[in-house]
């Protein structure tokens, strides 16, 4: 999925998330973009839905069906 969000208006990058968790591997995405408009042009005018390519879907046992937005509002780094 990465390499086809590199091109889309208005994305900044993301980040995939992986724990062990009861013989099973947890998987979190933290995409970051310009703006909820460049989301809605990515995902469509449901902000709420997850966009799980069929790929994705053939290599997972579940995902959930619901996304959540956050602004950022402070970032430190090293």
């Amino acid at each position: 999925m990465f390499p086809s969000l590199r091109p889309l208006v208005g994305f900044r990058g993301a980040r995939l998330l992986q724990r062990d968790v009861d013989g099973e591997v947890e998987v979190v995405v933290e995409t970051e973009w310009d703006s909820l408009d460049a989301v809605r042009a990515f995902a469509g005018d449901t902000l709420d839905c997850a966009v799980v390519e069929p790929e994705a879907q053939r290599v997972l046992a579940r995902w959930d069906g619901h996304v959540t937005h956050h602004a950022v509002r402070r970032s430190i780094s090293r």
